[in-house]
């Protein structure tokens, strides 16, 4: 501790033990209060001798044996309170009397005084008493090793029984899939694989939701609600696929994506893919509604041609938010002349904050909440749709179960940890990309990595930030939380894919910002 202390007030704190040796060193110590503790052992005879000490105050502790008769008390010790402690022997002669020039107080010990007893209790009383005290210790010793004991062994006994349960879960699984016959030697997933994907416990801390399961359409149901795909149902081309809008019986709208897959699946390694596609359930996921599947070759076993159904999102995308226009359509963006720019309806930064909460709990959700995670995502402004009140839903997501070639797997139909490292790595890098817009506004994807890569400097300077940063953020964010956006859209970009950030860190530092622009926001109001 600091030689230099002048004061120590620790009374009524329920410490116990000895008192440290280091307090009979402070030499600059003028002031020293530990009563009402639990403190034991002999009493300091330095304490009393320090050079400045004027106070000491070590009543109503469990200090016990003698005070040396020889005791020396330094010149400007004023006050000394060693009362209701089991203190026995003689009181030494510095602190018999009380006088003007010092005050004592030394009852409810066993101590042997002469000219004022002041309560002293008989000197058996005080060894009994310490005995008690020793013993009674002990026995919380003992319990508190008892009970550290306990709890040890029920966590090796949880450890050993959940390391069984999964290393057995582990020998069945390489055990069978060597055994699994591939449906289709060039996907290289089999289809009971991805038909086992199952939930785990993440799921439920990111907020699943509880959709109808998956429908099948038929070819003509589709071709009844999109008019049989005319001009006027169609809306663009997504990340993958033509897409349509059509009108359900029920009067709901829904979104029709058409795929002609590159390679040829049997039906039962499709459905095998659709099946594991239609269990990702998220609020902030499109729902897949259902699916089609159409084109049969000669034998009626395989096709090349996917029809998914969505729900229909209907206030547009994330990038022509950003900017203030109004885009009715989904994942695509209209004719420039159709867009209305205003300055008004683009989002402030708080907003933004919560849309990009939003799309990383669901591209977290992708990662984590089945196994094996969805990687690959299409993370793009583009493909983050709004629903109203501006709550943001991920389209085009898991396309690679569907119209990709999983490359690099192994015989056993295992997709190597390397390579589902690198594919994270790569979601968090576009999602990267979304954060940079997000502060640049569209100009940023316009513009591409080159320009970001040529401007990550500038986010350290507050010029850099006025050129760069778009002027409704910088109107309505306080530094501080831009800060916490900045940095980690930096990490997120970064060229080494090992120095890139977890989603989970991603999601954090984002919901940080968010707590301190709201706590910003109060602020401003009151």
């Amino acid at each position: 501790m600091p030689k230099s202390l002048v004061t120590v007030l620790l009374s009524k704190n329920s410490f116990t033990g000895m008192i440290p040796s280091e307090f009979g060193e402070l030499n600059q110590l003028q002031h020293l209060d530990l009563s009402w503790n639990r403190l034991s052992g002999v009493c300091p005879s330095s304490l009393f001798s320090l050079t400045n000490i004027s106070y000491l105050n070590l009543a109503n502790n469990d200090l016990s044996g003698s005070i040396p008769k020889k005791l020396k008390c330094g010149t400007k010790l004023g006050f000394v309170d060693i009362s209701s402690n089991m203190l026995s022997g003689f009181v030494p002669s510095c602190l018999e009397s009380t006088s003007d020039r010092r005050v004592v107080r030394f009852g409810g010990n066993c101590l042997s005084v002469n000219s004022q007893p002041q309560n002293q209790k008989n000197s058996s009383y005080c060894k009994e008493s310490s005995s008690r005290k020793m013993k009674f210790w002990r026995w919380e010793l003992d319990v508190a090793i008892a009970i550290i004991v306990v709890v040890l062994l029920l966590l090796l006994a949880f450890g050993v029984f959940f390391y069984r349960k999964f290393h057995s879960r582990e020998i069945y699984r390489h055990e069978m899939l060597p055994k699994i016959v591939q449906d289709n030697s060039t996907t290289g997933v089999s289809s009971e694989l991805l038909a086992s994907a199952r939930y785990i416990s993440q799921t439920m801390k990111l907020g699943t939701q509880a959709t109808p399961s998956s429908r099948h359409f038929s070819i003509e149901e589709l071709k009844e609600i999109t008019r049989n795909f005319d001009l006027s149902t169609y809306i663009g081309e997504g990340s993958i696929g033509k897409l349509y809008k059509g009108k359900l019986e029920n009067g709901s709208y829904v979104i029709i994506r058409s795929l002609a897959l590159r390679k040829k699946f049997s039906i039962q390694n499709l459905k095998a893919r659709l099946d594991l596609l239609s269990k990702l359930h998220h609020p902030n996921l499109v729902s897949l509604l259902g699916h089609c599947i159409d084109g049969s070759g000669k034998d009626g076993a395989s096709t090349n041609k996917l029809h998914l159904v969505y729900e229909y999102v209907q206030n547009g995308d994330y990038r022509t938010h950003l900017s203030g226009s109004v885009n009715a359509g989904i994942g695509t963006l209209p004719p420039l002349e159709a867009l209305e720019f205003s300055s008004d309806k683009a989002l402030k930064w708080s907003d933004r904050l919560a849309i990009l909460i939003g799309v990383a709990k669901a591209v977290h959700f992708l990662h984590t909440g089945i196994i094996p995670g969805c990687f690959r995502n299409q993370l793009k402004t583009n493909n983050v749709l709004l629903h109203e009140h501006r709550f943001p839903k991920l389209s085009d997501y898991g396309m690679s179960l569907i119209s990709e070639e999983i490359e690099n797997i192994e015989v056993k139909g295992v997709i190597p940890k390397s390579c589902q490292r690198e594919e994270l790595k790569d979601d968090v890098y576009n999602f990267g990309f979304i954060l940079f817009e997000s502060l640049a506004g569209p100009i940023a994807s316009e513009k591409g990595e080159a320009f970001f890569l040529n401007e990550k400097a500038s986010f350290d300077s507050h010029d850099g930030r006025k050129r760069i940063v778009d002027p409704i953020v910088l109107t309505s964010c306080c530094q501080e939380s831009l800060s916490i956006v900045i940095s980690i859209t930096t990490k997120c970009i970064s060229p080494q894919s090992s120095s890139r950030p977890s989603f989970e860190d991603v999601l954090w530092n984002l919901q940080y910002a968010a707590q301190v622009q709201a706590t910003a926001d109060a602020d401003s109001i009151s």
